[in-house]
C-alpha cells in the first residue's frame, strides 16, 4: 500500500524483456537506505517487488501483464520515473490510499498554466471513469492528486508548483500516456451496492442511485 506522495524520482537504467525474466533496473538514490529484498516500491504507480541492488541502483522483475496493462512496457533508459516506498503503518497518510495496481492507460489531452498551478486534463476509459468522482482522489503515475473536473470521457486536476517539481508531472506533455489508479474505495463501495441491490450488473443506474440516496 501506497499514499501517492513521491519519495524520489530515479532513472532507468534498463528495461529487460528479452529473455524468461523481464527486469527493470532503476538508479535512485533510495539505495542509500538499503531496499530491502522483496519489498515493494511503486514505479510510476506500479507496484513492484525489489529483487536485488548495488550502491546505485535497483532491479525489480516486472509480469508479461503489467508491460501489457502500464506504461512500463514502454520506459527506454534515461526516462524519469516516480518512486514510492510501502506505506509503513505509522506513517502519515499525507496522500490518499494507493494500491499500486493501475486500472488502465489515460492521455494528457490538455495542459495549461493557470495562475500559481498547472492545468491536467486526461482522457481516461470507460470503465475508469465510473469511478472517477469531482473532488475525489486519483493517482497518475502515481501522485495523488484530487479530481477537479468530470467529463464524459476524462477528468481534470490542478497541480501545485511543489507537486510538479517533486514529481515526473512536469515532464508531461500533450499525447503522453500516464497510469491511472482510481480511489480503491468505490469499488467495494459500489460492490456493497450491488449486493444490496440483489443485481448482478456489472454498473449501476443513475436511477437506482438516486433512488437509493446514493446520488
Amino acid at each position: 500500500m501506497f499514499t501517492g506522495l513521491i519519495q524520489s524520482i530515479g532513472e532507468v537504467r534498463s528495461l529487460d524483456t528479452g529473455g524468461a525474466l523481464c527486469r527493470l533496473r532503476i538508479a535512485s538514490s533510495l539505495v542509500q537506505v538499503e531496499p530491502e529484498l522483496g519489498e515493494s516500491i511503486a514505479v510510476n504507480g506500479v507496484c513492484l517487488t525489489v529483487t536485488g541492488w548495488d550502491d546505485a541502483s535497483f532491479s525489480l522483475d516486472v509480469s508479461p501483464e503489467t508491460l501489457r496493462t502500464t506504461t512500463l512496457g514502454r520506459l527506454v533508459p534515461r526516462t524519469p520515473v516516480n518512486l514510492e516506498r510501502a506505506l509503513r503503518l505509522s506513517d502519515r497518510l499525507g496522500g490518499h490510499l494507493v494500491s499500486g495496481h493501475v486500472d488502465s492507460i489515460g492521455t494528457l489531452r490538455q495542459r495549461r498554466k493557470e495562475r500559481n498551478a498547472v492545468y491536467f486534463e486526461f482522457a481516461a476509459p470507460a470503465d475508469t471513469m465510473r469511478y472517477i468522482v469531482s473532488k475525489g482522489s486519483v493517482a497518475i503515475d502515481g501522485v495523488s492528486l484530487t479530481v477537479n473536473q468530470v467529463f464524459a470521457d476524462g477528468f481534470s486536476v490542478m497541480v501545485i508548483p511543489h507537486s510538479l517539481e517533486q514529481t515526473c508531472l512536469k515532464d508531461r506533455r500533450v499525447g503522453d500516456s500516464v497510469n491511472i489508479e482510481t480511489d480503491l474505495i468505490g469499488r467495494y463501495v459500489e460492490k456493497f451496492v450491488l449486493q444490496q441491490s440483489g443485481t448482478g450488473s456489472t454498473s449501476l443506474s443513475r436511477e437506482f442511485l438516486a433512488k437509493n440516496g446514493y446520488l
